[in-house]
């Protein structure tokens, strides 16, 4: 293996920028991918420079999906680790008024994406007998998912099932494909969730508080490392002492 090459999808969400400036050095090009919200990644970029290469695609759409995927070809930097991080918009719905449009825009954007990457990147990683995947999943994988978030945690289960079919059969390939699964996390991604319920959240936590960006980004960053060659096909919980 000559170049390591980090592919990170939802790059523009508070854990993708954490994620790249703490390990950037680790790696020889970091390819972001980001859905318009591109300002802060920029900025990124004028610290990092060639390094770190952007990469635009709405994950909604499967033809800009593949365009990004052929992007990503053209030029010339194959990833040998992908941390998959996108999601759908959260909020919190009862089943009857979630439109099937919901669950499909949650389906494609979490889950169809990764299966378009994977198709395209997998036979490669498994040629270079090496490879190292992280997807993030939520913790209402592992234990009991609260009221009014269907369609969000029914696409963490899709991921999860891939997670978990794909490591085994990748296994003997030298390729680790892992999830983690965190508790709720103070970022962007909850700001159309009520105040009442991101406080509640903390209070129940055995801390008295949410997860921080900076509680979930060295889990990534282990499971990206050679430190984590023997762990594949884990769903790993960040529950901030909640017992699972």
């Amino acid at each position: 293996m000559n170049e390591k090459i980090l592919l990170v999808t939802g790059a523009s969400s508070d854990i993708g920028k954490k994620l790249i400036m703490q390990i950037h050095q680790e790696y020889d090009f970091i390819i972001a991918h980001y859905n318009k919200d591109v300002e802060e990644l920029n900025e990124i970029k004028q610290k990092l420079s060639d390094k770190l290469i952007l990469v635009e695609g709405n994950f909604q759409d499967k033809n800009e999906t593949e365009k990004m995927i052929e992007n990503i070809k053209k030029i010339g930097k194959i990833p040998t680790h992908i941390v998959h991080l996108p999601a759908g918009k959260y909020e919190n719905i009862k089943f009857p008024k979630i439109s099937w449009e919901k669950f499909e825009s949650d389906y494609n954007i979490a889950f169809r994406s990764l299966v378009l990457i994977l198709n395209e990147f997998l036979p490669i990683m498994s040629k270079n007998k090496y490879g190292k995947i992280v997807v993030m999943l939520t913790s209402y994988t592992t234990n009991i998912p609260p009221k009014y978030a269907t369609s969000y945690t029914t696409s963490k289960y899709a991921l999860l099932g891939l997670v978990k079919s794909l490591a085994h059969e990748y296994a003997d390939k030298g390729i680790r494909i892992n999830g983690i699964s965190p508790s709720l996390i103070e970022t962007k991604f909850i700001k159309d969730i009520p105040e009442l319920i991101i406080q509640q959240n903390a209070n129940n936590s055995p801390t008295g508080a949410n997860l921080q960006v900076e509680d979930v980004v060295p889990t990534i960053q282990f499971l990206l490392s050679e430190k984590a060659n023997s762990i594949t096909g884990q769903n790993i919980a960040i529950t901030n002492g909640n017992i699972i």
